[in-house]
């Protein structure tokens, strides 16, 4: 089922204008004559995407709530928002640095996800430029918050290009310390909060992904995705494979594993994956610097909250592909590195690509 919202107020503005620690919140529209993206600056989230389906009709495929109030009182799922200062799993919370042992927030018990109690995904971002094709957004993540060593500035520039959303990240330390910064856009090509996603086609440019125990913490193993339900190296369905009989599967209560991406070399701007709307036929590609792809299907929303257009965040009504560094990274010598070093530039760059398949 498609979704026509033509003539619709997706999200009210005055909804957004609040004051969270002292600090103003607002929502923020991008456009062109191809996208739409609503961003605020609380979490420095997506909360609305906005385009033309095959038949002419305007979608929006990102998942969010139509007001701040709402982001506040369901904060658990990471809509839309930047995560960090590390995204996804940091196993029993603990890595090492220079010998030194440091300790954060095991909120995703036994481990610590996407930054911790509060992370880059629950602040005020301060908003640096703003116009009507790009928002710069920055955060100042202070020595020892989250228990993360060294004060680490980092900046988030979103911009519309053709039909196309640019992420870019930068960011300094005057520390050593681990970075790994990601969107957490909940997508469904038919228009959020419609249908399951699970007859959407998806193909993700990986030869192998990491395996995780039951805790979702890497084994340390690059393992081949050919002859498992994680093979997704030509377009197939998301939910073709994911009700097999497989242990990874049963762990993550379906898709929720990282992705090796196959790079001609590392940095490389690299086309990571590319899924269609079943119905809609809006097809998204995602571009990226980064290493690796998280998938996650959506398998823990669970119908509780009432989302934009007053529907629901039924499970498996929306999937995630966060491009990153890999889960646990700092505690596994063999994956690329996420040290950030005084006098170092972080720096990456992700694309959301859209258009009609």
């Amino acid at each position: 089922m498609q979704q026509d919202i033509s003539n619709t107020e997706i999200v009210s503005r005055q909804a957004f204008q609040e004051e969270l620690d002292y600090k103003a919140t607002d929502l923020y529209w991008l456009k062109n004559e191809h996208l739409s993206v609503a961003i605020t600056n609380y979490g420095a989230r997506i909360v609305a995407l906005l385009l033309k389906d095959k038949e002419g009709k305007e979608t929006d495929v990102v998942t969010g709530f139509d007001s701040l109030q709402k982001y506040l009182e369901a904060d658990e799922d990471y809509q839309g928002a930047i995560v960090g200062r590390y995204a996804n799993r940091i196993a029993k919370g603990k890595f090492h640095l220079n010998g030194n042992e440091y300790t954060v927030a095991t909120n995703n018990a036994p481990n610590h996800l996407h930054g911790g109690l509060k992370g880059f995904s629950n602040v005020v971002w301060e908003v640096e430029d703003s116009s009507e094709r790009q928002l710069k957004l920055s955060y100042f993540s202070g020595d020892g918050e989250e228990g993360y060593p060294g004060s680490l500035y980092v900046t988030v520039m979103y911009s519309l290009e053709n039909g196309d959303l640019h992420i870019r990240f930068s960011g300094t330390t005057d520390k050593t310390t681990i970075v790994n910064l990601t969107n957490h856009a909940y997508f469904n090509l038919n228009g959020q909060g419609t249908s399951s996603i699970l007859d959407h086609q998806l193909q993700i440019n990986a030869d192998r992904y990491t395996p995780v125990d039951a805790t979702s913490i890497p084994t340390g193993e690059l393992a081949p995705v050919a002859g498992t339900p994680f093979d997704f190296r030509s377009l197939k369905t998301i939910g073709a494979d994911i009700k097999k009989e497989d242990e990874q599967l049963q762990f993550g209560q379906g898709y929720d594993h990282n992705f090796v991406l196959n790079k001609p070399a590392e940095n490389d701007m690299t086309l990571a994956a590319t899924a269609i709307g079943d119905g809609s036929g809006i097809k998204l590609e995602v571009l990226t610097t980064e290493p690796g792809l998280q998938l996650y299907s959506g398998n823990f929303l669970k119908g509780k909250h009432t989302i934009k257009y007053n529907l629901k965040d039924e499970k498996n009504y929306a999937f995630c592909l966060e491009t990153q560094h890999f889960p646990d990274s700092p505690n596994q010598e063999a994956f690329p590195s996420t040290v950030l070093n005084p006098g170092e530039q972080y720096s990456t760059e992700t694309i959301f690509r859209f258009s009609i398949a």
